[in-house]
């Protein structure tokens, strides 16, 4: 089976992506939060290190959008 990939459904598929990834990244710092809160200091931090790696996938998601 192939699909038609051209500028505009890749353009789409990065949107949808970057879009989805930034509702995980604020679900992980307010989650992040409240763990902390709850005394689980490093769970919050690993959380955090987590989220810090979906903002590195969204730049690299961003560039790849933006050489299109």
């Amino acid at each position: 089976m192939t699909e038609n990939i051209d500028e505009h459904r890749i353009l789409h598929l990065m949107e949808h992506w970057i879009e989805h990834n930034e509702t995980h990244l604020r679900s992980f710092n307010e989650w992040s939060r409240k763990i902390r809160e709850a005394g689980y200091e490093e769970t919050a931090l690993k959380i955090l290190e987590a989220a810090g790696k979906m903002e590195e996938c969204n730049q690299k998601l961003q560039q790849a959008k933006d050489s299109i």
